[in-house]
C-alpha cells in the first residue's frame, strides 16, 4: 500500500505563516508522488497542556481531544512537520502535540521544514528532531530551511526559490525510503 506523510503545521500562533507553507508542501509533495498525503493544522485540535492523567505509552487517553489526535497520528507512515523558529526553539504547541502521544508515533521517520528569520528555523529542527528521538521517530538528516520566509510570500501563497525546491525534492525522496524501510518494524 502507498505511505501516508502527513503534513503537520506546527504552530497555532494567530497571524502565522505556517498554513501558506504547509500548503505548499502537500502541492510539492503530490507533484513527487509516491505516497499518498494529507495536511493537519495543530490548531484544528486545541490541545491542552499534557491534560492526560496516565502517561502517553499507556494510550488510556480520557479526553476525546486527545483520541482524536492520536488517531491521526496513528494512521500516518511518515511525517513532515513545518515550523516556524521561536525564541531558538519549535512552539510550544509543536512540543506540547509531540509530547501528548507515545507509541502512535514510534518506528515512523519525520522530515522538516522550518522557516523563520536568518537561520531559516534551523535551531528549531535540531530540537525537533532531538524530541522526535524520545517518542521513536527517526528524523531524517535532511532538513528544508527557509530564511526569511516573509519574503518568499507573494499574494498569500509561498513561492520557493529553486534551491528550496529542490531541496524539498530531496527530503521527500530519503523520508520516503525511510519510511518504506521502517514500515515492517512496525507489524
Amino acid at each position: 500500500m502507498t505511505p501516508l506523510l502527513k503534513i503537520i503545521i506546527g504552530s497555532t500562533r494567530p497571524g502565522r505563516i505556517g498554513p501558506v507553507v504547509g500548503k505548499w508542501v502537500k502541492m510539492a509533495v503530490e507533484t513527487h508522488g509516491g505516497c499518498r498525503v494529507e495536511l493537519v493544522d495543530l490548531a484544528d485540535f486545541n490541545l491542552p497542556l499534557l491534560d492526560e492523567p496516565n502517561h502517553p505509552a499507556m494510550q488510556q487517553y480520557k479526553h476525546e481531544h486527545t483520541r482524536t489526535w492520536a488517531t491521526t497520528i496513528a494512521e500516518a507512515d511518515g511525517y513532515i512537520f513545518v515550523t516556524p523558529e521561536y525564541d531558538y526553539f519549535p512552539p510550544a504547541s509543536l512540543v506540547n502535540a509531540v509530547q501528548t502521544l507515545f507509541l502512535e508515533w514510534n518506528y515512523k521517520a519525520a522530515g522538516i521544514v522550518s522557516y523563520g528569520g536568518v537561520s531559516g528555523g534551523l535551531r528549531s529542527c535540531q530540537a525537533l528532531r532531538s524530541l522526535l528521538s524520545g517518542v521513536n521517530v527517526h528524523g531524517i538528516y535532511h532538513v528544508v530551511p527557509i530564511p526569511f520566509v516573509s519574503q518568499s510570500i507573494n499574494g498569500g501563497r509561498f513561492v520557493p526559490t529553486g534551491q528550496t525546491s529542490d531541496g524539498l525534492n530531496l527530503m521527500l525522496g530519503e523520508l520516503l525510503k525511510w519510511t518504506r524501510a521502517l514500515k515492517p518494524m512496525r507489524s
